[in-house]
């Protein structure tokens, strides 16, 4: 037989490359409290510009649930062209029609390979690293409270290699010469965003 030397189709990183404006990824994270119940945490980050669309958090999570939040996510026909998902059993057949009915195709990543969903994976790493790890939940409103002022934090002040070291958001470029330099606190005070104050 011929050997072919070329792959039949496109690969997984020109897949993602090719489409990071219309993709969107979704994944659970589970956050334990100070009396041991254990919460999940649902989050929707885009992959361009690296946003967090949409997140909440539950003790039990259902597939209408998750179906929900998905449309809570995207409202007025901006759903995305391509979700990115895993293959866990939550997203059955009532979150499946929920989806196709936005007009978005779901994208199933491969058993036991979190790679290929690398960009939610490394959002969920780094809200361990960088928050969770350093803070007691008490209940499902505090963790609530965390995770949106560390989102805030992320949006508007922390920076990303990979957007050559701006935020989300956009930040202005301040010269050394622009004044005394400020610490504002962020993450209450975990974090700091540091800026000129004019003179």
């Amino acid at each position: 037989m011929v050997r072919h030397y070329k792959p039949p189709s496109q690969t997984w990183r020109t897949f993602l490359a090719n489409n990071v404006h219309d993709l969107v990824s979704v994944d659970f994270f589970t956050v334990p409290t100070i009396t041991f119940r254990v919460f999940f945490v649902f989050i929707v980050p885009a992959q361009h510009r690296h946003r967090v669309i949409h997140f909440n958090v539950t003790q039990q999570p259902t597939a209408a649930w998750t179906a929900q939040q998905i449309v809570e996510a995207f409202l007025w026909d901006t759903a995305p062209r391509y979700l990115l998902r895993d293959r866990d059993g939550i997203y059955g057949r009532y979150f499946h029609r929920r989806v196709s009915g936005m007009g978005s195709d779901q994208v199933p990543i491969a058993a036991r390979s979190p790679w290929q969903s690398a960009y939610v994976e490394r959002l969920i790493g780094s809200i361990r690293r960088e928050c969770l790890d350093h803070m007691i939940v008490l209940n499902e409103q505090h963790l609530r409270r965390i995770i949106a002022s560390y989102l805030r934090y992320c949006h508007a002040a922390r920076t990303h290699l990979s957007l050559e070291k701006d935020a989300p958001d956009g930040r202005v470029i301040q010269p050394p010469e622009a004044g005394k330099v400020l610490a504002l606190p962020h993450v209450g005070g975990l974090h700091h965003e540091y800026v000129h104050l004019a003179a």
